[in-house]
């Protein structure tokens, strides 16, 4: 299960994020911004066969150019952290909102590569008017399996729609770091986790992209 929950919410949380005109996308609302960009990316994924193949610099620059504007690393890694962040320094959280920010990208660059031409089903929003904070719910179809759900939390700001946490089955990915956040910091303190994370990240560096099969 945990396997199925990766593999999903890597990809579709990028393809569902990624916005193709910044200044367009601050307008739209958000089950609007979700559906337009999801159909776009996944349309580019389909026909770029270096992204299929792997390609780690254009695959990696396609993710830090697009996917990064559109999500809050900050409030994210605050969650994860929970009542740790509160004893974190400015400095560690700065550092803790760039390793988190590196991990989540090389996630998310991996899952291009696996791509395997799941349908989508985009549910109306259900939001009251002038809401700041909502939930956009999407499906994801697949071929003799039962439909896999996605909820995206979304905030306005200033900046437009910002994404800061995704369940895929109820399942948030927030709350699955913050089990293994916690248990770090208790074994090695803040300054444990902020290792861990490094370490984490430069395995995931020197690993290859997973590849479509």
């Amino acid at each position: 299960m945990l396997r199925a929950i990766d593999r999903f919410l890597t990809w579709v949380a990028f393809a569902a994020l990624v916005a193709p005109a910044l200044a367009v996308a601050a307008d739209m609302a958000p089950d609007v911004l979700v559906k337009q960009v999801t159909l776009e990316v996944v349309d580019i994924v389909k026909q770029d066969k270096d992204i299929q193949a792997g390609d780690h610099q254009k695959v990696l620059a396609l993710v830090e150019g697009k996917v990064l504007p559109h999500f809050d690393f900050t409030t994210m890694t605050r969650i994860a952290m929970g009542r740790s962040w509160r004893t974190a320094t400015p400095e560690q959280k700065t550092r803790l909102v760039a390793e988190f920010k590196t991990l989540l990208v090389r996630t998310y660059s991996s899952a291009l590569s696996s791509y395997q031409d799941e349908k989508f089903e985009f549910r109306p929003l259900r939001a009251k008017a002038g809401e700041t904070d909502v939930t956009v719910n999407v499906r994801v179809m697949q071929s003799g399996r039962e439909p896999v759900a996605l909820d995206y939390d979304m905030e306005q700001t200033p900046d437009g729609w910002k994404c800061y946490n995704v369940y895929v089955a109820g399942v948030s990915l927030v709350a699955n770091y913050r089990t293994e956040f916690d248990a770090e910091v208790r074994k090695a303190g803040v300054e444990g986790l902020l290792k861990s994370l490094e370490a984490k990240n430069k395995s995931l560096e020197d690993a290859p992209l997973a590849r479509k099969k």
